[in-house]
């Protein structure tokens, strides 16, 4: 202990790790595990394409929503105490998916399993910050960020095991146990702390403007038919950005970090380019089972050669950014993922996974791994230092939107609506054209990247100038 902080190397700081590891882990291997089960609890459900969306988007829906806000609820009220809230509201929602009698009643849960994750996942990191002496954070945060990434690439293969001996209920009742070894061990071993010039009200109208504001866009665009809501939604934006410009500093976002050219851009390229890939996540899954015949571990072994790069190449890609510039990296990468999108739309019946699938995602992975970590030192190089929290939770938000509303518009924009999961030809089409719709997607991604990112931009201030 020094000064009230821990090392890496003491037996406390481990377990502190472990803690926040586990925790979330919990709120990443959600995000990816449930894909896999989808064409199951869809037929067990008698959920058509319009109900797997909706599992998917009620959890990121509230989780983008309340993300900041649970990172401000922990600076305030202490970030154990959140976290252990967020903790353990995860786990019983976890257990109300796992119980659910029909669609309707597991949205729902899944939305409250969105806000626990909204809780528990920035406080995370947070504690991470305020327990370690500041010398040995960066390696605290390194190998928070690598065994994050375990989980999520482990999600997959665990849904797909779940789902083909248990039953796809138990990828949500598999949380009680971690959630509860993650409460006992915060509890024993990690301190509290929290930010004790935190003053003001929170943005509470801030929140809730952005929750139902997303709300009214997903559930206009997922249910064509209703425009209505898509209209409310959008009214409801210009006014949650009305009330952030008026409330300025105590904004749940502050609406003057925008006025950094590269930040805007930085975000409006996040925005586009996770759009593209929440839609590849959403229906990859689903089409190497539907239509390619693959079991679902097998399905879910599909994405691991992603993760392996990333955890592999990633640190790499950002040693070159700092040198070289992050707008050469971040183009050439989001262009590379790209390409691995058009590859995916040759996948189809009969694919072999050596031959089709393999390469398609081993091509993406390597434009991901080059693309992320120029990425993220971008948002956080072209914001105040005083606003680094800020700016990787406004990131993070943004990323989760994107995914969100693509996954809500590309489906049935390329015909996946009704029972077309259960129809193997009508799915594939329309997997082909959502590949396509991705890749593009991406391509305006790293135009807009090589237009308005500046070589230096995480270069020293002084040397910019």
């Amino acid at each position: 202990m020094n000064n009230g902080h821990v090392t890496f190397t003491s037996a406390r700081g481990r377990w502190i790790l472990a803690a926040t590891v586990l925790g979330s882990g919990l709120a990443m291997l959600d995000s990816t595990v449930v894909n896999v089960a989808l064409p199951f609890l869809g037929d067990e459900l008698d959920a058509g394409m319009a109900g797997l969306q909706w599992t998917i988007n009620s959890y990121t829906l509230t989780l983008a929503g309340l993300i900041l806000l649970g990172g401000s609820l922990g600076d305030r009220f202490g970030r154990r105490r959140i976290f252990l809230l967020g903790t353990v509201w995860f786990a019983l929602a976890s257990a109300l998916c796992g119980l659910s009698p029909n669609i309707e009643f597991l949205v729902a849960a899944r939305a409250l399993q969105g806000i626990g994750g909204a809780l528990l996942t920035p406080g995370s990191l947070a504690i991470i910050q305020a327990s370690f002496v500041r010398g040995d954070r960066p390696r605290a945060v390194g190998v928070w960020s690598g065994l994050g990434g375990v989980a999520a690439a482990i999600g997959p293969l665990l849904g797909g095991w779940l789902v083909q001996t248990a039953g796809w209920r138990w990828v949500f009742l598999i949380n009680l146990p971690f959630a509860l070894l993650v409460v006992l061990v915060t509890l024993r071993h990690v301190p509290e702390s929290r930010d004790e010039q935190a003053a003001g009200r929170f943005d509470v109208l801030g929140s809730v403007l952005a929750a139902l504001a997303l709300a009214g866009i997903t559930y206009g665009l997922i249910e064509q038919g209703a425009p209505g809501p898509l209209v409310v939604g959008v009214l409801l934006g210009v006014a949650f950005v009305v009330v952030e410009r008026r409330r300025s500093p105590a904004a749940l976002v502050p609406v003057g970090m925008f006025r950094d050219r590269v930040f805007t851009a930085v975000n409006v390229v996040t925005l586009i380019m996770y759009a593209a890939m929440g839609v590849v996540f959403f229906l990859l899954v689903i089409q190497l089972q539907v239509v390619s015949g693959f079991s679902p571990v097998a399905a879910g072994l599909a994405l691991l050669p992603v993760t392996i790069l990333m955890m592999l190449l990633s640190p790499r890609a950002g040693e070159i950014a700092k040198r070289h510039g992050p707008r050469l990296p971040m183009t050439g990468g989001i262009l590379v993922a790209g390409l691995g999108f058009v590859w995916m739309s040759a996948i189809g019946p009969g694919s072999s996974y050596a031959l089709q699938v393999l390469p398609a995602v081993t091509v993406f992975g390597l434009g991901l791994s080059a693309a992320v970590a120029p990425l993220t030192a971008t948002v956080l190089a072209s914001a105040e230092e005083r606003y680094a929290g800020t700016a990787s939770g406004v990131n993070n938000a943004v990323a989760r939107t994107g995914s969100l509303l693509s996954v809500a518009a590309v489906p049935p924009l390329v015909g996946l609506v009704g029972d077309a999961f259960e129809r193997p030809a009508v799915f594939d089409a329309g997997f082909r054209a959502a590949m396509l719709i991705s890749a593009a997607m991406m391509a305006v991604s790293a135009l807009i990247t090589f237009l308005t990112i500046r070589t230096n931009v995480l270069a020293p201030e002084e040397a910019r100038a």
